[in-house]
C-alpha cells in the first residue's frame, strides 16, 4: 500500500488499484478534529463521538481526495452479508443508511464508504465492467463468506467476471492480537471445513483467527485471482488505527472510500 499525505489528513492506497480508474481511500485515525478517546478522524456516528466532530472529520476526508461529501453512500454495519446497490447516491434527507455489509455501485456520482475498527474492509474493482464494491467482515461476516457474496453481487448486478476482478484486504487486528474461544473456532471449521486449521494459528495456550488469510481465501474460492493483502494490524499500530479491541471498545472509526472516477 502507498502512503499519501494530504494537508493534515493522512491515508493509504492499494497499489493493485493505480490506473483502474477508481478514487480510493483507506484512512488513518490522524488529522480530523475529534477529541480522545476517538482522537482524531473518527467517521463513526455510533461510537459516542460528538456528530458535529464526525460531520467534519467526513467533511475533511472527502475534501482529501476531491469527493463531494453529499455523494456518500454507506450502510449500517450489521456483520452479514446482504448487499445493497448504489444505483444513485444515497438521499440527503435520509438519516439512517440501509442495513448491510456489501455496497457496490457502477455510477460515478457514487462515493462508497464504509467504517472499520478492527474489522476487514474488502475492496472490489472491475476495471472491465466499471463497477465497484466494498465489504465489511469481522469474524462473524468472514465465517459467512462476506468476501465471496460481494463478488456474487458484482457478478449478478453487474456481470463481473471474478478473474477480472482486482480485490484489497485493507488494515484490520492481525492473528497475532486476535484470540479466539470455541465457539468462533467451531464457527470457521464449519465455514472453511479442512482448511480451517491453517487459519486458526496458535500462540502459547491460545487459539487466534487469521482474518486477512480467511478472507483472501474465500475471494480465492469465489474465483478471484489478483488480491492484495495490506498486512497492516489496527491492535498493534494504534497511532494510525482504531482497534476496537485494544482499546476496549472506547475508540473510534476509521473510513474507507471508493469512487469511480467522473
Amino acid at each position: 500500500m502507498a502512503y499519501h499525505q494530504s494537508g493534515s489528513i493522512r491515508y493509504f492506497s492499494f497499489d493493485l488499484f493505480q490506473n483502474t480508474g477508481v478514487v480510493q481511500a483507506v484512512f488513518t485515525r490522524r488529522g480530523g478534529v475529534s477529541p480522545e478517546p476517538w482522537d482524531s478522524l473518527n467517521v463513526g456516528l455510533t461510537v459516542g463521538d460528538d456528530p458535529q466532530h464526525v460531520i467534519r472529520n467526513r467533511e475533511l476526508a472527502f475534501a482529501a481526495v476531491r469527493r463531494a461529501p453529499e455523494t456518500l453512500s454507506d450502510s449500517w454495519l450489521v456483520h452479514g452479508h446482504d448487499a445493497v446497490i448504489y444505483d444513485q447516491p444515497r438521499p440527503a434527507g435520509q438519516k439512517t443508511p440501509p442495513k448491510a455489509d456489501i455496497i457496490l455501485t457502477d455510477n460515478s456520482e457514487v462515493t462508497l464508504f464504509m467504517r472499520y475498527a478492527d474489522c476487514v474492509p474488502i475492496v472490489l474493482v472491475d476495471p472491465v465492467r466499471r463497477a465497484i464494491a466494498l465489504a465489511h467482515a469481522g469474524w462473524a461476516g468472514t465465517v459467512q463468506h462476506a468476501a465471496g457474496h460481494a463478488v456474487r453481487a458484482m457478478q449478478e448486478r453487474y456481470g463481473s467476471r471474478p478473474q477480472d476482478l482486482l480485490a484489497g484486504i485493507g488494515p484490520a487486528i492481525g492473528p497475532e492480537r486476535y484470540e479466539i474461544g470455541p465457539e468462533v473456532v467451531r464457527a470457521v471449521h464449519d465455514a472453511f471445513g479442512s482448511q480451517a486449521e491453517e487459519l486458526l494459528p496458535r500462540f502459547g495456550a491460545s487459539t487466534h483467527l487469521d482474518l486477512w488469510a480467511a478472507n483472501r481465501l474465500t475471494l480465492a474460492w469465489a474465483g478471484v485471482e489478483q488480491i492484495e493483502v495490506s498486512g497492516l494490524c489496527t491492535a498493534e499500530h494504534n497511532q494510525d488505527w482504531y482497534s476496537h479491541r485494544s482499546e476496549d471498545g472506547r475508540t473510534g472509526r476509521f473510513g474507507v472510500l471508493l469512487a469511480l472516477e467522473e
